[in-house]
């Protein structure tokens, strides 16, 4: 193989790498509905700092003492860090209040719209919904 085919297969395996991440986002009204917010309390699972989306996951309580373990979608950790989260801002085994939006198909997964942490302090999420900007 050339240094030129070489080359130019370098930089294709690089465009198909950078497109992938780029491919899984996804704009709000096609996985959230506005007319469904949500808001649930529970305790945080997991927390994922990755693009496109942080995600954090937290087990639920229902009201017949059924527990379900759900996702809630921020903003890129980019956004989240300008809204001033850091990696310690949610911790596994915080209780936390989540307000959102539902997603369209039913799933137990949410756009955080805001997050209020267990000493009071309510945190933007970094939503993408379309009155997000109003916090």
């Amino acid at each position: 193989m050339t240094r030129i085919q070489r080359a130019v297969l370098a930089s294709g395996a690089g465009l198909v790498l950078a497109w992938a991440p780029a491919s899984a986002h996804h704009s709000f009204s096609a996985e959230f509905d506005e007319r469904r917010p949500i808001t649930v309390s529970g305790c945080v699972t997991k927390v994922e700092w990755m693009n496109p989306h942080m995600h954090f996951y937290m087990d639920v309580r229902d009201a017949n003492g059924k527990v379900t373990n759900w996702d809630f979608e921020l903003g890129s950790p980019n956004a989240l860090m300008h809204e001033g989260w850091t990696r310690s801002s949610l911790k596994i085994g915080d209780e936390v209040t989540v307000q959102g939006y539902r997603a369209k198909d039913g799933s137990n997964l949410v756009n955080a719209k805001t997050v209020k942490l267990a000493n009071g302090q309510n945190v933007f999420g970094a939503s993408s919904a379309p009155d997000a900007g109003a916090h």
